[in-house]
């Protein structure tokens, strides 16, 4: 008994340490470099109450000055005032929904857009959106149900569309196949069991009565759990939230109710939307169960790939729909920055949180998204433009470029660098003539560490609080370490970096006014980062295989809002290819 009681009493002092080591720092506008030095030291001593010129000394270091006596003897009394400054905001709650007064524009000045609605001559039944979506075939019920597990939204929508299968039986089949397989993927947090069934008997009941919605009635789906469902659990897929409820869904959540999909669970992400590693172990590939699915919507992907959900919606802020996609072979759209609401979803980086449906083709991609984008009133960052989409849109009048250097990068994976290869060869095939590009020439490396900035604000009480100690993953590349090396980025260089964020924008803008879309491999050079910090839409879909069998993948970016033509072109190449009819066998 008496070594926990002192090992709880030696907790509590470090714990007291670090928020007032947190606090200091905050004030001083330190660097992780410092932890090890003589301010930590000092912050574990009861007796320092305030900033000294010895600290400053130190900490200057660490910013790349150097002041003189004289000047530390100014700044000290203004530092330590700043500190009860702290002090005081702290005694009101920030909540994670709560968004910074300071809103990312991705738009550079003088961009215009397309602002009409065209008529189509199919449309979203009651959707009041309407698009042209490629008319499904007449396929026949399968006698076996299950063999409808990879079949895509279009083809599924006319079955259940005909009554030839009902929208519960399908539900009650991706049940089954979630619960079967979860075991082997760790790919569900939730299963909404009483929910789907509810929803599916409307969608029955609905269609009977002539009354179908689109073509998302009565399709099963899967949310990453960062997403709120009222009445379930929203656990960031993070211990410290593994019981935590937030008693509202989502708009993507209730736009897809409205447009008559069936939730049917609630999926993995990594930890705070990092990786595959969440609270209750790791996410698999369906292509190789003995490695991960890469993250951080990592659920979203493996269960589509699987074929244990019709669709699902994952989102991204560097990389997290476009990375699992590539691994587990699955077709996903990262909408422009500002196209998707995001109230009700989990704040990682306001500046850069984006949230898109993942699927098992490129025209579902189209139909979700359809469903999804638009103002809702809540979230301020979301634009009033339509979405024009047409499944048999040509694409030889668009002009396409391709990043010629990452092309002809040298890589260690020489495999996908062959598929990359072939990929233009097929472009060229249909007769497209591409245009070589370069991205902008900036260190978007460099600022990429706006994104933990923004993420240690939205996750500022789990650090003070020392929860962070509780997450999974504790090592120099995951959140708790991240958050901690966040809070001691100096608030000017904070502000620099998005102030280089906007020549990039602009640097951008020029490049693709001379463009429509751009093909890039998914995971060489810069393209990734940039274009999650510029806002740019992207479609990453299959484009072959490697030795072991397992799927690589290309990435087409469109321009901001132009979600109808990168789709389109991502379209054209998915049907002559065929890459994303192969599915995984577990």
């Amino acid at each position: 008994m008496s070594v926990s009681v002192k090992t709880s009493k030696a907790s509590e002092k470090m714990q007291l340490a670090r928020r007032s080591f947190l606090a200091y720092s905050s004030g001083l506008g330190l660097s992780a470099t410092v932890l090890p030095g003589v301010l930590w030291a000092k912050m574990q001593d009861d007796d320092v109450t305030k900033i000294t010129k010895e600290m400053l000394h130190d900490a200057e270091k660490t910013a790349g000055l150097e002041f003189t006596d004289q000047e530390r003897e100014l700044m000290v009394e203004g530092l330590n005032k700043r500190l009860k400054n702290y002090e005081k905001m702290r005694e009101v709650h920030l909540d994670n929904s709560v968004v910074p007064a300071i809103q990312f524009n991705p738009v550079p000045p003088g961009m215009t857009f397309e602002k009409k609605q065209r008529a189509a001559s199919r449309t979203a039944e009651l959707t009041g959106r309407p698009i042209k979506a490629s008319k499904p075939g007449k396929a026949k019920r399968p006698s076996d149900i299950e063999d409808l597990s990879f079949w895509t939204i279009t083809n599924l929508a006319g079955l259940i569309k005909s009554r030839k299968v009902s929208s519960l039986e399908l539900t009650n089949m991706y049940l089954s196949q979630l619960k079967k397989y979860d075991s082997k993927l760790q790919c569900v947090i939730t299963l909404t069991e009483e929910l789907a069934r509810r929803q599916a008997k409307r969608a029955d009941k609905e269609i009977a009565a002539g009354r179908y919605r689109g073509p998302l009635h009565g399709i099963p789906w899967g949310v990453k759990d960062l997403l709120a469902v009222k009445g379930h659990k929203t656990t960031w897929g993070a211990m410290p939230y593994k019981d935590q409820v937030i008693d509202m869904d989502a708009t993507v959540v209730r736009r897809l109710e409205e447009a008559g999909a069936v939730l049917v669970g609630k999926l993995t992400l990594g930890a705070l939307a990092w990786g595959d590693v969440w609270f209750a172990g790791k996410t698999r590939n369906p292509w190789n169960t003995e490695k991960g699915s890469s993250g951080s919507s990592a659920g979203p992907a493996a269960a589509t790939s699987a074929g244990l959900v019709g669709f699902a919606i994952g989102s991204e802020t560097h990389g997290s729909i476009v990375s699992p996609c590539t691994v587990c072979g699955v077709t996903g759209l990262r909408p422009t920055f500002g196209r998707v609401s995001r109230y009700g979803a989990m704040a990682l980086s306001w500046t850069m949180d984006k949230i898109g449906p993942i699927c098992r083709s490129v025209e579902d991609c189209a139909l979700v998204f359809n469903a999804i984008y638009g103002p809702d009133g809540k979230d301020s960052t979301v634009v009033d433009l339509p979405f024009n989409w047409d499944a048999g849109r040509g694409i030889k009048d668009l002009k396409i470029g391709y990043i010629k250097s990452a092309f002809e990068q040298e890589r260690d994976d020489k495999e996908s660098k062959a598929n990359d290869e072939a990929t233009l060869e097929v472009l060229r095939g249909l007769g497209l003539d591409l245009i070589p590009i370069e991205l902008p020439d900036y260190p978007v490396d460099a600022i990429a560490f706006i994104l933990s900035v923004e993420a240690a604000a939205a996750f500022d009480e789990l650090t003070r609080s020392g929860r962070d100690d509780l997450l999974v993953r504790q090592i120099k590349n995951a959140w708790p370490n991240r958050f901690r090396e966040a809070r001691l980025v100096p608030a000017v260089e904070y502000i620099q970096a998005n102030r280089l964020r906007t020549l990039v924008i602009k640097a951008m803008h020029e490049l693709m006014s001379d463009i429509d879309v751009y093909v890039a491999p998914s995971w060489v050079g810069n393209n990734l980062l940039l274009t999650n910090l510029t806002g740019h839409p992207a479609v990453v879909l299959p484009n072959g295989f490697n030795k072991k069998q397992e799927p690589t993948s290309i990435t087409f970016n469109g321009k901001l809002y132009g979600e109808s033509e990168v789709l389109a072109v991502a379209k054209a190449y998915q049907d002559a290819t065929g890459f994303h009819l192969k599915h995984p066998v577990l």
